[in-house]
């Protein structure tokens, strides 16, 4: 009789076990007892296919929306997480380490890698585009003024001073220093009126801007020897210790920005403690009318001391390019002559300004309505008046006289008449005397004779 083949068999010893036979004897091994059959009902089929033709087309079409809209407002979070992811990718796969984010293989970090380079373009666009660098938005009815901590975004000013602009050499102006209009736009003139004939618009595209269109770096515009940024540092601080004529080394600023004392000292890493602002921009000047300048007038609009005040640097780095719409010293002290000397660098140099910059300029004057505008020293003078001709003196008519009686004039004497010329005649004789009807002639009469008197008695022909 032959034995069966080896496998697993119920046990002859206990049925509900089953035992391997190794086609000679039973062995020890027995297989596990099998799982107990489940009586319930198998599990239903996947229900998302069915809810998703459920949702209508217009539901469809608001979430897309709202996801457009998070992704758009939520740029700038995502395009930090996908820098980050992009960065450790590019860290796994070089050093081809596992990293914080525990890529399971090299594959899968290459795949994020590049998926948080696309979402880093993508939102990175986005962001450049939803939160430009400048902005003119006017600040809300319920603003008064913008402040420091204002989250408008402004690029930086170039006008910041490191240690190298310090230090930097002397430099002549070559150029005229000249303005767009003279002194009598501001020389008494009061903020608010001056700031009513501003022209008000938009800002013209920056393309083009360099800083050195307004000229080299911190020129000796004055020509008296000593560089524009020393100059202001001379001015603007007290205590003052120079080395030479002209350079300061040290001294202390009662900082306009900020309200605070501050140490200068020259050297690296602690002059830019102390910066020269040019208190309008020159990006800002350059978009709202200083392209059309000559070389000359930039220079002179970035080296006036109208235009720049020693300042904290901090302050200086925050303010950017802003203009008043966008940033004011937290120094509420200050603002009203801030915003004056705005008014009076933009009048002189034919600048303009935009809605928002008026309309928060306004609101500053507001509280100092008596805010007077300072004066460039490089606009000309203003022209004399011309002199008013004094009135000619009014001379009274002479009362009328009551005219005199004429006196007669004396009769003139009688005048003799004058003797009748002598009458010359001539007679031969008495017969001519008296064929002429002359005789008896007399003695002094024409023609008398003595041949005709005979007698002398002076009567001739008798």
């Amino acid at each position: 009789m032959s034995l069966p083949p080896a496998g697993w068999f119920p046990d002859p010893q206990n049925p509900n076990q089953t035992r391997y036979w190794d086609g000679t004897q039973w062995t020890a091994h027995y297989a596990p007892p099998a799982p107990p059959v489940s009586t319930l009902p198998p599990p239903a089929a996947p229900t998302t296919a069915s809810f998703a033709k459920k949702i209508p087309v217009w539901l469809w079409a608001i979430i897309a929306i709202v996801g457009v809209l998070a992704t758009v407002l939520l740029a700038p979070i995502v395009a930090i997480i996908a820098l980050t992811v992009l960065i450790t990718g590019i860290v796994a796969l070089v050093k081809n380490t596992p990293t914080w984010l525990r890529f399971p293989s090299r594959k899968t970090a290459m795949i994020l890698t590049i998926v948080a380079a696309v979402v880093f373009f993508i939102t990175g666009s986005i962001t450049s585009a939803m939160y430009p660098s400048n902005t003119d938005a006017a600040p809300s009815a319920s603003t008064h003024s913008p402040t420091p901590s204002s989250t408008a975004q402004v690029t930086p000013t170039p006008t910041a001073t490191p240690f190298a602009d310090d230090a930097a050499a002397l430099a002549a102006f070559s150029g005229q220093a000249s303005t767009v209009a003279d002194a009598s736009v501001t020389t008494g003139q009061n903020a608010i009126a001056v700031l009513s004939t501003l022209e008000v618009k938009g800002r013209a595209p920056k393309t083009g801007y360099d800083r050195d269109e307004f000229g080299q770096r911190w020129l000796d515009i004055d020509r008296n020897g000593c560089d524009t940024r020393n100059d202001i540092l001379a001015r603007d601080l007290d205590a003052v210790k120079r080395q030479g004529s002209c350079k300061v080394t040290s001294g202390t600023l009662d900082d306009p920005f900020t309200g605070k004392a501050i140490s200068f000292v020259w050297g690296q890493g602690t002059s830019e403690l102390v910066q020269i602002d040019h208190v309008v921009a020159l990006s800002d000047a350059w978009q709202k009318g200083g392209q059309q300048l000559t070389a000359d007038q930039r220079a002179t609009l970035a080296n006036d001391p109208l235009n720049l005040l020693a300042v904290d640097g901090a302050a200086n780095a925050q303010k950017g390019d802003g203009d008043a719409a966008t940033w004011l010293p937290s120094n509420k002290n200050f603002r009203c002559e801030y915003v004056a000397r705005q008014i009076a660098v933009k009048a002189t140099y034919g600048l303009w300004v935009t809605q928002a910059e008026h309309d928060a300029m306004s609101n500053v004057l507001s509280i100092c309505p008596e805010q007077l505008l300072p004066t460039s020293s490089f606009a000309a003078p203003a022209p004399e008046p011309e002199p008013v001709p004094e009135p000619q003196p009014v001379v009274e008519a002479p009362a009328p006289v009551e005219p005199q009686p004429a006196v007669p004039e004396p009769a003139p004497a009688p005048v003799e008449p004058a003797p009748a010329p002598p009458v010359t005649a001539y007679y031969e004789n008495c017969d001519a005397v008296r064929a002429a009807g002359a005789a008896p002639l007399y003695n002094g009469q024409p023609g008398y004779t003595r041949k005709l008197d005979r007698d002398g008695d002076g009567v001739a022909c008798e």
